[in-house]
Parts: structure tokens; sequence; C-alpha cells
């Protein structure tokens, strides 16, 4: 017997006085020491085997040919049958074939948590069939639910990925295939609807896991094109936190609660400063969802001192808080050299210093300082092995200055703790003219700075414990970023108008949601586990037609999802998750399927 092999078996059960045999698609696999296991793949029920009437079960299929329901019952093709009032299909078990395996699993999860967010309720009226009978809403949970779990091009999901997963099945179209046009058209039907989803959302998160706003993280992030500069529109030049500064990009501005909630996003144009996008921001969230006492945590860069002196001065109070330069740490360091350090947790001491209707904070963290210290460390030794490395090497001074910018943009702020000599322009490279020396004073002044950040808000009455906790929470929006970019691989993006760009970053932004309600659910119910995990494992539960021939040239289908291992189940059980009954059978004609088939592909 060889590992992997399925066949069909039965198990016999005597109930209410009589013998029952329940069929299953078993498969081999090899345990420990070579020994064979038989593991359950496809739980197929029961098939009569009792000339009794009385005793004989029947069951509902849907025949292909007059698109009606009807009650059979199955036999074996070496089992007679008893007079019945409904029709009787013996089955051919030795010419069973299983066919069309497809990812059922992580489809089906996709669609369980749409269903939690009652997206359907928002879109229904929204995206209402067309007259060819387009069903754009079900597009539009394929393109969601696809970027959530094996995340490409609208091409690659037309082409390959549809029909290699059970979507069909799930939203009432098996055979069906989904034109790519109407996969474009979809995107060109979403972007006038950003606003009302943001609001519907915020009901939804607030009803399922008490979600509150009173606390919203801020940042920006930039993501890039693989293509040609086009000379109009948001695609351009700008500082990319992608390191392709080679490629044009656009920046997404994106608000979250510190659970990771999304509150709205915005996509600029690909050279806009930070510095430009707050105060746009600030009117949009209180144009949508009224003035409140909001606490905006951002990072140091994104506010002016324009823009957080009308925060201060506002009628209703926007408060803040804000990393702040280093540069700025340099020039009020005498003032914090008087004051003493408070602890605010094991590993966390802070120093106040109220200054002109603000509070700056100095938080020193032991655990920040051990981590700055390592990367520190290991560029410089990086650096620094590298520079001794040129100076063992013949070069010309051109290709020195070459090879020294490839270091500098390798070790960057480690670069300022060397002081590099080199020659002039009419002198040749020797050790004498391209010399190294550490700056000790700088290297210094780095190490005292290590594990060290400087805040400053306006909330001088707040405690200095629940300020330093809220702007560690900014990892939140990073970790959104991640997720963005790697688990739903929103880059590189392909598309090429505007419209259609940002209709790829809505379409991410949904999948986004998927993604945090799952992840909100881990954390109440299985902690420890991630949301990219779970879909990953529930991958694995798959879909196959079992192709049954019938005596009289017919065919009987049965779709059947796998059954899923004890890990799944123990996963299902901690989310109070429960897998839907097995789809019905059908029946068609064998020619009938093949064009279907056909038709499809």
């Amino acid at each position: 017997m060889d590992n992997g092999a399925m066949f069909l078996r039965y198990t016999q059960r005597k109930k209410d006085g009589k013998l029952h045999r329940y069929w299953s698609i078993v498969e081999n696999r090899r345990g420990e020491g070579r020994r064979v296991v038989q593991r359950p793949v496809l739980y197929l029920g029961e098939i009569n085997d009792s000339q009794k009437a009385a005793w004989c079960r029947s069951i509902e299929v849907f025949e292909s040919g007059t698109g009606q329901w009807r009650q059979v019952a199955l036999f074996p093709e070496d089992r007679r049958a008893p007079e019945l009032t409904h029709e009787v299909i013996h089955i051919r078990l030795d010419q069973l074939q299983l066919k069309r395996p497809r990812q059922w699993g992580a489809c089906w999860l996709a669609c369980e948590l749409w269903q939690q967010l009652r997206l359907d309720d928002f879109w229904r009226e929204r995206l209402r069939p067309s007259r060819e009978g387009t069903d754009w809403l079900d597009i539009l949970k394929t393109l969601a639910s696809y970027r959530l779990i094996d995340p490409g091009s609208e091409w690659r999901l037309h082409r390959e990925w549809y029909h290699r997963s059970a979507m069909g099945d799930l939203l009432g179209r098996s055979g069906d295939a989904i034109e790519l046009q109407s996969l474009y058209r979809c995107l060109d039907k979403l972007l006038e609807h950003k606003q009302g989803l943001f609001s519907f959302l915020t009901e939804r998160w607030q009803d399922l896991f008490q979600a509150g706003y009173e606390v919203l993280l801020y940042d920006l992030t930039s993501t890039y094109f693989e293509c040609d500069p086009p000379g109009r529109g948001k695609r351009r030049y700008g500082y990319s936190r992608d390191k392709r500064s080679d490629c044009v990009q656009v920046v997404i501005v994106l608000v979250i609660t510190p659970e990771g909630f999304p509150l709205a996003y915005e996509v600029m144009a690909g050279n806009t400063s930070d510095k430009t996008t707050l105060k746009m921001f600030l009117a949009k969230i209180e144009k949508q969802y009224g003035k409140a006492n909001r606490i905006w945590v951002m990072d140091r860069g994104i506010p002016t001192e324009e823009v957080l002196r009308e925060m201060r001065e506002a009628s209703t109070p926007v408060s803040y808080l804000v990393g702040t330069p280093r540069g700025r740490l340099t020039k009020l360091e005498k003032d914090f050299l008087k004051l003493p350090w408070a602890k605010v947790k094991d590993s966390v001491a802070v120093k106040l210093l109220p200054q002109e209707g603000e509070l700056y904070i100095l938080a020193r963290s032991q655990g920040r300082r051990e981590k700055e210290r390592a990367m520190r460390r290991h560029r410089l030794k990086q650096l620094w092995e590298r520079l001794h490395e040129l100076q063992r090497q013949k070069l010309t001074r051109d290709e020195l200055l070459l090879k020294l910018g490839a270091a500098r943009a390798e070790a960057g702020n480690a670069y300022r703790l060397v002081e590099v000599r080199v020659p002039k322009a009419d002198q040749p490279v020797s050790a004498a003219t391209f010399t190294l020396s550490l700056r000790k004073e700088k290297l210094r002044a780095a190490m005292r700075a290590e594990g060290h950040y400087l805040l400053r808000s306006n909330l001088s009455d707040e405690d200095p414990a629940i300020l330093w906790q809220r702007y560690i929470q900014l990892t939140e929006i990073e970790a959104a970023f991640r997720t963005l970019k790697s688990d739903l691989a929103i880059r590189p993006i392909y598309h090429q108008k505007d419209p259609r760009i940002e209709a790829h970053i809505f379409v991410a932004f949904l999948a986004y949601c998927l993604y945090v309600t799952l992840q909100q659910r881990l954390r109440a119910l299985a902690p420890g586990l991630t949301s990219r995990a779970v879909i990953e494992k529930m991958c694995a539960i798959q879909m196959i037609d079992v192709h049954l021939p019938t005596t009289d040239g017919r065919l009987l289908i049965l779709s059947r999802y796998t059954q899923p291992e004890p890990d799944h189940q123990l996963l299902l059980q901690r989310l109070h998750l429960t897998l839907p009954a097995q789809p019905p059978p059908r029946i068609s004609q064998p020619d009938e399927e093949h064009a279907n088939r056909a038709l499809s592909l």
C-alpha cells in the first residue's frame, strides 16, 4: 500500500435491528515504524443495503436536466431494491472517481468573516445584479476573499485561482467562470461607497467587540508601481518606505484604533509630504464622525507646529501625543538633567517637563536600549569591516568614492560614527590618504541616547504611564501596514488609472477588515495564533467531487469537503464556528457534466 493512496471503505453498524453500511473514502498514511494507518478523507454516508421498504433511506438530489429536486434511494448495483414510492438509483461503486480537488476551508472562513461583519447588508442595495445577470456582490466577495487568502492579480484570479477554489460552490454558482472584464468592472463600482463603508464598519466593530474610538493612531506608508512614470495622476516619485526610490508610488494615509480596527484611509499622490496630510484628516474625521474629544497618536515628522497649535486652540479639544525628533531633545537636555526619573513600568522610567501649555515626556526603556544598541553594534561592525576591506583593495579614487557611497547607504546612521578621510582629487589612494577613525564623542552621545525617546502632548494632566503606553501602540499601525504589504500583497500595483489603483487598495482594505476581525476573535478565544496561521491551516480542508456512475448511464455527483483533522476541529471549537452541512448531491448525464466543465474553463 502506497502512502497517500485512497480507496473506498465501509463500516457496518447495527441499529434498530438492522445492519447499516456507512461508506467513506480513506487515505493510507505511513505512521511511526512504517506502520500504515487509514485516515478518513470523505464521508459519503449510508447507501441502502436492505430489501425491506420500511428500512430504506432516501436522499434529495438535484437533477440537472429538469432543474428539479426529487427524492431518490441509492443502492449498490449488486443489491436488489424493494418496491418504493420514489425512484431507485443503482450506483457502480467500483467505478467511483474523485475529481476536481479545490481549496474550500479558507474560502468558507472568509465568507464566514464576511457574514460576521454583515457586509451583505451594506452592499446588497449598492451592488445590485446587472441586467445581464452579473452578480456584483458575489464578485466583490470573491475579490476580497482572494486578497485575504492567496493574493495576486485579477488576471490570476480569473485564469487560475477561482477554478482551484470552492468560492463558486460557496456562492451557489458552481461551474460558472468569472470573466476578467467583470472583475475590472466591479472595481469601478466601489469607490463611491467608501465613506459609507467606514461608518458601517465602525458600528459593526462597536457591536461585535465594543470597540472605542477615543484614541486614534495615525501614520502613512507608500506602495510602489513597476511601470514607467505616467507624468500625471497620483503615481509620483517620492520618499519610499519600501526602499524603491526607482519606482513611482502612491502614499496611503491610515487611521486605526489601538486594537487595529481601521477607521479611515486615503490614497494620495506619491510625492505628498507627511506634514501636509494631518490637517485634512482632522477635518475629514470630524466631518464624518462628529466633534469629540479624541486623542491623536502620531510619530515624529507628521504634525507641523502650526497644526499642533490649531489642535491646542480648537474650540472642541483635540488632544495629541506625538514623537519628537532627537534634535529637540538636544535643545531640552539641560532642562531634563535637573529632573528626577519616575518609574512607570519595570523597565521604563520617565521625566516630565511642562513647557508653554505642553508636556514633554522623556522616556527611557531598557528593552529598547538593548535593541538599539545591538542594531548599532551590528551595523558599525559591518561598516568597519567593509572599510578595512576597501583599504586592502587597489582602487582608483573614483572607484573608492563609489564603493564608499554604497557602504554609507548600507550602514545608515552608523556611518556618522566613523570619520573617513579620502584622497584629494590629485592624490592616489594609499594608506596615508585613505584613513579611518572612530568619532568617539559621537559614539558616546549615541550610546547615551539609546533607549530614550521624547514625546510631547497637550494632555498635561494625563498619567505618564498611560501616555507612554498609548505611544507604544503605534506598533499596531506598523503591523497593519506590514499585513497590507505582506499577507495581503497590496504591492506592487499593476493598474494604470487612478480610479482602478484606488479600487485595488479599497479591496485590500476590505480584506484587511476581514483579517483584523479574525485577529480580534483570536485574541479573545485563541491567543497565540495569528490570522495568517489560521487561514493557512484552513486551506488544508479541500472540496472534491465524487463521481458515481449509475447503472442506467447517468452520473451521481457528490461534492464533499474533506473531513477536518483534529487540530481543525479544536480550532473551530475555540472560535465557536460550526462547519455547514455537506452540499446536496446532483445527478446528470455524463455529457452534460463534460459540457459544463468545458464552459467553465
